[in-house]
């Protein structure tokens, strides 16, 4: 029987399986090895202190917003269909969301028991969703007219919630992003820049809690002065940590859309999509169910991983809900010394009620009963 519900109940379910992780002890790449993680060679200083938080969260969201929302065919269109960039640029004459979209994002995270949420600040495409003074490519300066990472951290820490900003290194916008690997005077003009951006980033927004970096393309760690640009985001954010994605350990690794656990004393979270596509794709109906993404986040939890789970909202922010009916209980089994895996399967609303799945954690009959699909 069909009943459909917000966006906000399918991530409900997730708030009991959160609490649930939360309960598992912090392990490090092999069941039952709890030894306490020992940052590796190159991990940034003060690693223990930094991540504390991070290892107790667990669970994250990441969103996935920009230009290729607006074409509606996932992230990579603008490459994948060879679209050329004047043509793409008109895009930014669409990209008008509604006013404080994130704020829904926000809440609905809250409400899955999610501790921290990661926004693309500029993806490949180039295009800026923040206010900068080194490109007019970016939000203010368009079609939106405002800021949208800030919406985007005044609605994270509204509900209380650690923020986070991706930025991809790699740029298919300015001229000097794929030139910069074979011209020195590009490279530099290219470093200025993407050094300049991320300056902005740190400087602009108060406390940010995460960087991170995505695809490093076409540069050597060397070429990109990666070290220098670490050395720039802690000084200006000491508490801040980062990934390893600009070709430095940093200090967690980042497996995606698989679970794999680091080596021994190595951090790691493991990034996944609802279905296949990062950015909102309106015809990718590959939906993963609500027992293989809580068993995802206890598998990660139950490893010392982190679990950082994608949406990808409209071009106006908006749900891009599609509504469908599963029943379903969510884990149904406590997590013991990381020994007893979850399981799900369908019963009846009254028990739904009462089962534990957890110390003081009951699923409700509205949150398990049905779950939402996203776009």
């Amino acid at each position: 029987m069909n009943s459909g519900i917000s966006r906000r109940n399918y991530l409900k379910m997730m708030a009991a399986s959160a609490g649930l992780a939360a309960s598992a002890p912090l392990v490090v790449a092999q069941e039952g090895d709890t030894t306490k993680p020992t940052p590796q060679p190159g991990t940034p200083p003060d690693h223990e202190r930094r991540m504390k938080w991070w290892h107790e969260a667990k669970f994250g969201m990441f969103i996935h917003w920009g230009l290729y929302s607006v074409i509606g065919r996932h992230e990579w269109a603008m490459e994948v269909e060879g679209v050329p960039i004047p043509q793409y640029e008109l895009l930014a004459k669409h990209f008008n969301p509604k006013p404080n979209a994130a704020r829904d994002w926000a809440r609905l995270a809250k409400q899955a028991g999610q501790k921290y949420m990661v926004m693309t600040t500029k993806h490949h495409e180039g295009f800026c969703n923040f206010d900068t003074k080194l490109t007019d490519y970016c939000a203010p300066k368009q079609a939106a007219g405002r800021d949208l990472v800030r919406e985007f951290v005044e609605a994270a820490r509204a509900e209380g919630l650690r923020v986070g900003f991706y930025y991809s290194l790699m740029d298919w916008h300015h001229p000097d992003g794929a030139r910069c690997a074979t011209d020195e005077a590009a490279r530099q003009r290219f470093d200025a820049y993407t050094h300049g951006l991320i300056r902005e980033l740190m400087s602009n927004y108060g406390k940010i809690d995460i960087l991170w970096y995505d695809v490093d393309w076409p540069l050597t760690p060397e070429q990109w002065e990666s070290q220098k640009m670490n050395d720039m985001v802690f000084q200006l954010q000491p508490d801040i940590i980062v990934n390893n994605r600009n070709g430095l350990p940093g200090d967690f690794s980042t497996p995606e859309q698989e679970i794999r656990a680091a080596d021994k004393g190595r951090a790691w979270e493991t990034c996944m999509t609802l279905n296949d596509s990062w950015g909102f794709h309106k015809a990718d109906d590959n939906w993963k169910t609500p027992k293989t993404i809580v068993n995802n986040l206890i598998t990660c939890a139950r490893g010392g991983g982190n679990y950082l789970l994608n949406i990808g909202p409209k071009p106006d922010g908006g749900n891009g809900l599609r509504k469908t009916a599963l029943r379903s209980t969510g884990p149904s089994a406590t997590i013991s010394s990381g020994t007893s895996m979850p399981t799900s399967h369908s019963v009846e609303t009254r028990r739904m009620r009462t089962l534990p799945i957890g110390p003081g954690i009951h699923p409700s009959s509205n949150g398990l009963r049905s779950i939402s699909r996203l776009r």
